[in-house]
């Protein structure tokens, strides 16, 4: 009973989707806390907040199926009470609210005051840069704008987190003190789309100097940039990052297909000759540079002559990183209107084609590195006690890892370390501490 005493206020909250949620889950943890709350983040708790993902039919699916367990639980007399926030509420409230009405209350994306009010806290307008960040206490996310305001034909973000509104410079400096006084070393920036930074604040694009403010930030060593759109993109950026020794080598730039018909009706802005510019720019202004990139297989129209140019187009440009969706059929959005008629089998077997030809690629360029030596950051300790870090062209979670072999050595989350390169596999580098 005194187990279930204590945990009986105390709020799980569970995250699900995009490192977005990761960053809004932790601003509202930090915000329960500031209030005096018993919070944690997917541990136990008798009362429960899920941060559901409502992007492509897969994140939809296991958002409902995490708040159908949840509300079974619940029933069970397990846990208490449920919320639901994000994505997924802020799209489908009506829907969830009538076919899963066991939930306490759902609430969007911009509901943030009215969730902390019915779980019996204040929203502090004050703390800001106040977060109980949930990733390893040596690297965080930090979101410097909310929304898009990019016209895409597939993406059905702006109708669950709203136009495009850039976070001022200072308060991102200031939250970037506060995530290094507690230990943090890099940063990762993220947003819907970091390149649109400050159009609507200071009418231009100012991420280069948002960039260079944060590295003058006292203990931050690491920077990185994610979720780059290629239209518009502000080309001074690669300038800071080529100069600036705190700023990684290393951009994920979603580009999602490269045949022109396929760009013009995903409403991407941009063309074929246009995309591989941008590109030889990057490699030409910063050598070295590890590209990350998207794409999506099965958008209505596709022909296999716009797949076999995308396939082709891997194959040439040789992507350090590189990720395959297909195409998932979004109501309310531009491309809801056309015909979803390239079939399921069809669109995998395009994804499963593109992974295996970056699989070789991925080997291709990591046993190359074979005899380099490196600079590493350490992520955790195996059971074997082998080491796990990353280069700075590695982003947590979904690039490669760095297994270092350190006898008798003993290295703390969050140390950077000379490594030379002694093996390589597709997706992994091995290496010996210098």
């Amino acid at each position: 009973m005194r187990t279930r005493s204590a945990k009986k206020n105390r709020i799980n909250v569970i995250t699900l989707g995009c490192s977005k949620n990761v960053y809004d889950s932790e601003v509202l943890m930090g915000q329960l806390k500031a209030s005096g709350k018993d919070v944690v983040h997917e541990e136990e708790g008798r009362i429960v907040v899920i941060n559901t993902c409502g992007f492509i039919d897969n994140a939809k699916e296991e958002s409902v199926n995490t708040i159908l367990d949840a509300v079974q639980a619940k029933e069970n007399g397990d846990i208490d009470k449920v919320f639901v926030t994000g994505c997924l509420s802020e799209r489908y409230k009506p829907d969830l609210e009538r076919e899963i009405p066991n939930v306490d209350q759902y609430f969007g994306t911009r509901d943030l005051p009215l969730l902390l009010k019915a779980l019996g806290a204040d929203y502090k307008k004050e703390l800001v840069g106040e977060r109980l960040t949930s990733t390893p206490q040596h690297y965080a996310y930090l979101k410097i704008s909310e929304g898009c305001d990019r016209p895409c034909s597939f993406c059905a973000i702006p109708l669950m987190r709203g136009g495009h509104k850039s976070t001022p410079m200072e308060d991102l400096v200031t939250e970037a003190q506060k995530l290094a006084a507690k230990g943090v070393v890099e940063l990762i920036l993220i947003a819907q789309d970091l390149t649109y930074y400050g159009l609507d604040l200071y009418k231009k694009r100012r991420l280069a100097d948002l960039v260079t403010a944060l590295s003058e930030v006292e203990g931050i060593a690491w920077i990185r940039l994610h979720y780059m759109f290629p239209t518009g993109f502000p080309e001074d950026v690669l300038d800071v990052i080529r100069e600036n020794p705190k700023v990684c080598a290393y951009i994920d730039i979603p580009l999602q297909h490269i045949s022109d018909p396929m760009l013009k009706s995903m409403r991407r802005g941009t063309t074929m000759a246009k995309t591989n510019a941008l590109l030889d720019a990057m490699r030409t202004k910063v050598p070295g540079m590890a590209i990350r990139t998207t794409l999506i297989t099965g958008y209505p129209g596709e022909t296999e002559e716009d797949f076999q140019t995308m396939l082709q187009w891997v194959k040439d440009q040789r992507f350090e990183r590189l990720g395959v969706f297909t195409y998932s059929h979004e109501e309310n959005t531009h491309a809801y209107a056309l015909e979803d008629d390239v079939p399921a089998e069809v669109k995998q077997e395009r994804l499963n084609a593109i992974m295996e030809a970056q699989s070789e690629i991925s080997a291709e360029l990591n046993e190359a590195k074979i005899g380099q030596r490196v600079t590493c950051i350490i992520d955790r300790v195996e059971a074997d006690g082998t080491y796990v870090g990353r280069t700075e062209h590695d982003s947590p979670d979904v690039d490669n890892e760095v297994y270092i072999t350190a006898p008798e050595v003993h290295l703390k989350k969050g140390t950077f370390v000379e490594v030379e390169i002694t093996g390589a596999t597709e997706y992994d580098l091995e290496a010996v501490l210098v």
